[in-house]
């Protein structure tokens, strides 16, 4: 499988976490690919961003999921962002992907 499955979820260059409804939904949202640093797709598989500004492509950079790294930084941005608030804690990644905030486009 090549395609990401959504949801998506991508960190930019300060580690703000974004979650958006798919690989489509994501390209158009996102602008510079210089921002991003790292995502996943909704079953913990590494992406990479690629193109040019304002036409970026999302596309897995590995078909190994990465779910640690993926609780990890979502843990990370709770504390720096919604201070308070606690992560997702669900043991299944499927229930704690679903649970993460969507962006409102």
């Amino acid at each position: 499988m090549t395609t990401p499955i959504g949801p998506v979820i991508i960190f930019d260059d300060e580690f703000h976490m974004y979650v958006l409804r798919d690989q489509a939904s994501a390209e158009a949202f996102w602008e510079m690919p210089d921002e991003f640093t790292c995502g996943f797709d909704s079953l913990a598989r590494s992406l990479r961003m690629a193109g040019e500004p304002h036409q970026v492509r999302l596309e897995l950079a590995s078909g190994e999921a990465d779910e640690r790294e993926l609780r990890r930084l979502v843990a990370n941005h709770y504390r720096r962002y919604l201070r308070g608030q606690a992560p997702p804690q669900a043991p299944a990644l499927r229930d704690f992907v679903a649970a993460l905030p969507r962006e409102r486009l």
